[in-house]
């Protein structure tokens, strides 16, 4: 790969600092999280035309009708699965180019990655090769069925929206877990479902935008 981790001659600490200044101003506290995403070189994950815009706000292309995540959702996702505790072992379902992972990585040493799609799978894991971070696990599977292998979970983020919340993921989720999902079809909102002794909670939050959650691999 001949794009640089440091950004040398197409991004600066300059612009990625804008980039944390925005998502405090829309309303992130959590400064762990705000330092994982100013750590992970997002231009290294996006594709070369569109490294640019590496730093902006926004979701963006990455081919097969899919996207890696708008920063602010990210860091979001993570900040409401992080309230009050750390993340523990994690499952993220849908890992796309690997940028995700690759955050999530900054914040606790156990991080599991389904990808459906070789070769976003292939991609994700160049990248993750990049920027030498080793201790994700990618494997490339249909992930309403979870890593069963791997269960339980304390932490799980799905990146595709679902009708309902998988059966599965609901499963593989330890006691006093937390998981996020995007949920609805037309309309779709985050939900955040803990794993409670009484039983499973659900929160609806912010409205939200992405890709559905499809089965099979490709």
């Amino acid at each position: 790969m001949n794009r640089s981790v440091s950004g040398i001659g197409m991004t600066s600490q300059r612009t990625r600092t804008r980039m944390i200044e925005r998502l405090r101003d829309k309303g992130i506290r959590d400064e762990q999280v705000l330092a994982a995403i100013a750590a992970v070189p997002r231009h290294v994950f996006v594709e070369e035309a569109l490294a640019s815009r590496a730093y902006e706000d926004t979701a963006l292309p990455l081919g097969h009708q899919q996207t890696i995540s708008q920063p602010f959702i990210v860091a979001r996702m993570i900040e409401v699965l992080r309230a009050g505790r750390e993340l523990g072992k994690t499952l993220e379902i849908g890992a796309g180019c690997g940028y995700q992972a690759a955050v999530l990585a900054q914040l606790t040493d156990e991080v599991y990655a389904i990808e459906r799609i070789e070769p976003l799978f292939a991609k994700a894991k160049l990248n993750l090769l990049a920027i030498q971070q080793l201790n994700v696990r990618l494997k490339y599977a249909d992930g309403q069925f979870g890593l069963p292998e791997a269960a339980p979970f304390d932490t799980i983020i799905v990146a595709a929206a679902a009708s309902r919340v998988p059966q599965a993921l609901l499963q593989q989720l330890a006691l006093g877990g937390r998981m996020i999902l995007p949920l609805g079809a037309g309309e779709q909102y985050l939900a955040l479902i803990e794993h409670r002794a009484e039983g499973y909670v659900e929160s609806r939050l912010d409205n939200v935008r992405f890709v559905p959650l499809l089965s099979g691999v490709e």
